[in-house]
């Protein structure tokens, strides 16, 4: 693994206020993913390392925007007209978006997920809840997707068959967009938003108040049981994705999806404490995953 300064260099990144800009995203993703972080280090190729990190961190300050009414005096409406402007004209003077516009310069392909994640945004912003299951389906197809494709983007071989790279990334994205749900149950409830459909907790006979008491019943069991194995069924159904990237990027996507098969087994371990806090896999898990990976790659 390049040290940071180096891993720049190979990008092609070589302004010092890019560079600069490129190293406070760095920092930043690293702060709040450092399992993806130290994933993206280790087993992606120096000169696609800051793109990815750049996309991250776009989706990553996008979101926050979208669930504050302000952030630090930016609304989400600001950001989302300034980012339409940075595309339209190839230019800002905003040091969050100057890495995307130039990641943009360097991988073409990334502006229709950036646009389709736009469009999508308002149905995350408007958020009320899931009525039944279709209505999360549509979620995952207008938000989760095109968020996920902002990185998938420059994963994925130019030649990849698009029809069977969408399957597989939709394969994904719902089974780790329910895990989340899932996952993050207690932190949800507690900022008032239910994320799980209200016939999938009415099959199960429970009710929003079971799950914000953290009730153990046996409804409870079965609902976050159906839901889990069901998030672990999609994620396994994605590994095929790892043979749409260049072999230099496998590893990585192949960590990826197992780092969130390996979620899953710790979300079912924990079981209805999950209402209390989400879960993890241990740390040594995840590192053995990393570990594996990266000398699969060196051979």
């Amino acid at each position: 693994m390049h040290n940071w300064d180096r891993t720049l260099t190979l990008a092609g990144i070589g302004h010092p206020s890019l560079r600069a800009d490129y190293t406070r995203q760095r920092d930043l993703v690293a702060a709040y993913r450092r399992h993806a972080y130290a994933a993206v280090r280790l087993l992606l190729p120096a000169a696609l390392v800051p793109h990815v990190i750049a996309a991250t961190a776009f989706m990553h300050r996008t979101d926050t925007l979208l669930d504050r009414a302000e952030d630090e005096g930016v609304s989400w409406a600001r950001w989302e007209k300034e980012v339409r402007a940075a595309l339209a004209t190839g230019d800002t003077t905003d040091p969050e978006l100057r890495p995307l516009l130039h990641t943009l310069s360097v991988h073409p392909a990334l502006r229709g997920p950036i646009e389709d994640f736009l469009t999508g945004a308002s149905l995350d912003r408007e958020f009320t809840g899931f009525p039944d299951e279709a209505d999360y389906q549509r979620y995952v197809d207008a938000y989760s997707l095109p968020a996920f494709m902002l990185i998938a983007s420059l994963l994925l071989a130019p030649d990849a068959d698009p029809l069977a790279a969408r399957q597989l990334c939709r394969a994904y994205i719902d089974g780790s967009q329910r895990l989340d749900f899932v996952n993050d149950l207690a932190e949800d409830l507690g900022s008032g938003r239910l994320t799980l459909p209200v016939t999938t907790l009415a099959r199960h006979g429970v009710s929003r108040e079971d799950l914000e008491r953290g009730r153990d019943t046996a409804g409870v069991r079965s609902l976050l049981r159906t839901l889990l194995e069901q998030a672990r069924g999609d994620l396994l159904a994605a590994r095929p994705l790892v043979r749409l990237a260049p072999p230099a990027n496998r590893a990585f996507v192949r960590a990826v999806i197992e780092l969130e098969v390996r979620t899953a087994d710790a979300a079912q371990a924990k079981d209805v404490a999950l209402l209390g806090g989400s879960a993890r896999p241990p740390v040594l898990t995840a590192l053995r995953v990393l570990y594996r990976e990266y000398a699969r790659r060196g051979r």
